[in-house]
């Protein structure tokens, strides 16, 4: 009988970061992510949202982050195998209309993207796990 650990792990499909996790990977830091996380990445296709894209890009033009969104993008399909999931925007969008939970558009999209997904989000904003049953750390 496998222990409830694995049970779980064998439920989920699939991995979606959030921009703070990307930004962090990209650095080489994972402080603050479970150990179960770490070894999920290991274990399932992991994707970001191409919201997360356009909020690194908007990062670089206000200089929070020294690398262009593209420059890190490609670092992660490269070095850690996370590619850019392809669902339809207008699909996303319906289903960000409906997380009022947060006024940031980001977070709103980022979030509908791994519901429409069924994929777990791996972040650390305690927003979003407040109110996304599927939010890991």
């Amino acid at each position: 009988m496998p222990s409830q650990s694995l049970e779980r792990a064998m439920v989920l499909t699939a991995l979606m970061l959030d921009t703070h996790i990307v930004v962090a990977l990209f650095e080489g830091k994972t402080a603050g992510l479970s150990a179960k996380t770490l070894r999920l990445f290991d274990q399932l296709p992991t994707t970001i949202s191409p919201a997360v894209v356009l909020e690194l890009e908007m990062l670089f033009e206000i200089k929070r982050i020294k690398r262009r969104a593209d420059g890190i993008v490609s670092y992660l399909q490269n070095q850690l195998s996370v590619g850019v999931a392809q669902e339809r925007f207008s699909d996303i969008v319906r289903l960000a209309t409906d997380m009022s939970f947060t006024r940031d558009p980001f977070d709103r999209l980022i979030t509908a993207h791994a519901k429409l997904t069924k994929a777990k989000l791996v972040t650390l904003d305690q927003n979003i796990h407040l109110h996304f049953d599927a939010a890991i750390d």
